[in-house]
């Protein structure tokens, strides 16, 4: 049981409004699309409420589970061996826009790859919790890491998707670096991983058009960069306080599936530079106080599982951002907690969970010797 019924509320808080966006926002995004191909503007909306509620309902299911819990081997390799074999049968599944991410069940589908990252974040936590003193032992505390990890990532990759693959191996390597790991290590394994990421760059077409529509959107705005060019005038048009909700006009048949991945450019041509102030204020929130809940966490898991889950949202936020600002490729990153998908809020909400159950245990001792600003 945890040693006090407070969680954070800063993070709960913060959680809660970047939920309530997604809903308005989804709506605003999806509506004349959702009407012209269903007759019904509410479906995504409705469909984005559903999972909302299972989402928050498993967040308050998560923050009420001892986090102490997950670190147990049955639940560990139960779970990964469920995403293992979840990854590869979406291969048996029908491709979407020339993709195998998705396993449909009826009128339900989920992504996978989604709860490989919390597969990923709980084995590399429990096991360096163990290893941790040994952890420049690369054999002992490294390997068994890097060979769960580079094969969840290759699973992701042959789907492919490139972005989330890439999204395991940096969080997977923050919960590393955080337990202690030489530099030396981390180092060369990025001499090792750079060529490969490269190589997986040079032998696909498509992800060498995304890295040069990225170098110069504008030489194919017509084409390839139709997306991001659409995306860059979404933001610029929206100025410091936007068109007003639904009052956007580059969701309308200009972006593509502008309540996915680019919903963030709708944020700021319909709510400008203070709404998507807002939301990146919120990320930053979480960002921040999921932080402190890892430094104040009581054992070494806790810290380890705190940094993890919490890197899980930030990077995945500042990837998204990044991309329709244009300071990144096109990567097909959601905006967690945000963009619309049921798969992506319900995964980010039982991170959230299990970040404000360590949150409701922090060491005693580790609170009153915190800085004054972690508090």
């Amino acid at each position: 049981m945890a040693r006090t019924l407070k969680s954070d509320k800063v993070l709960f808080w913060a959680t809660l409004v970047l939920v309530c966006v997604s809903l308005v926002m989804v709506y605003s995004a999806s509506a004349m699309q959702a009407e012209e191909r269903y007759g019904m503007q509410y479906r995504y909306l409705l469909k984005q409420a559903a999972f909302a509620v299972i989402g928050l309902g498993l967040l308050v299911a998560a923050m009420r589970i001892d986090y102490h819990r997950y670190r147990r081997p049955e639940v560990i390799w139960s779970l990964l061996a469920v995403v293992a074999v979840a990854l590869l049968a979406v291969f048996l599944f029908s491709a979407r826009n020339g993709t195998y991410r998705w396993i449909t069940l009826g009128i339900v589908s989920f992504q996978p790859s989604e709860f490989a990252k919390l597969a990923a974040i709980l084995f590399t936590a429990a096991l360096l919790e163990r290893r941790m003193h040994r952890v420049n032992e690369v054999n002992y505390a490294i390997v068994p890491i890097g060979i769960v990890t580079i094969g969840l990532a290759t699973l992701i990759v042959l789907e492919p998707d490139y972005g989330t693959a890439v999204t395991i191996v940096l969080v997977v390597g923050a919960i590393v670096f955080a337990a202690g790991l030489s530099y030396r290590y981390l180092f060369g394994a990025a001499l090792i991983l750079l060529p490969t990421a490269i190589a997986l760059v040079a032998t696909s077409a498509y992800r060498r058009q995304r890295v040069m529509t990225f170098l110069d959107p504008w030489s194919d705005q017509f084409g390839f960069g139709f997306q991001i060019v659409q995306s860059f005038i979404a933001v610029g048009s929206g100025g410091v306080l936007g068109r007003g909700l639904m009052a956007g006009l580059q969701k309308l048949y200009y972006i593509p599936e502008p309540h996915t991945d680019f919903i963030y450019a709708v944020i700021g041509e319909e709510f400008g530079l203070l709404g998507t102030t807002l939301v990146l204020f919120c990320f930053a929130l979480i960002s921040w106080r999921g932080l402190r809940a890892a430094l104040l966490a009581p054992d070494r898991f806790g810290a380890l599982l705190g940094v993890g889950l919490t890197m899980m949202v930030g990077l995945q936020a500042l990837f998204n951002m990044c991309v329709v600002i244009g300071l990144l490729p096109t990567k097909g990153i959601p905006l967690p907690l945000v963009s619309y998908g049921g798969s992506s809020l319900v995964a980010n909400l039982v991170a959230m969970g299990v970040l404000l159950n360590i949150s409701q245990q922090a060491s005693p001792s580790a609170a009153s010797a915190a800085p004054a600003a972690a508090r």
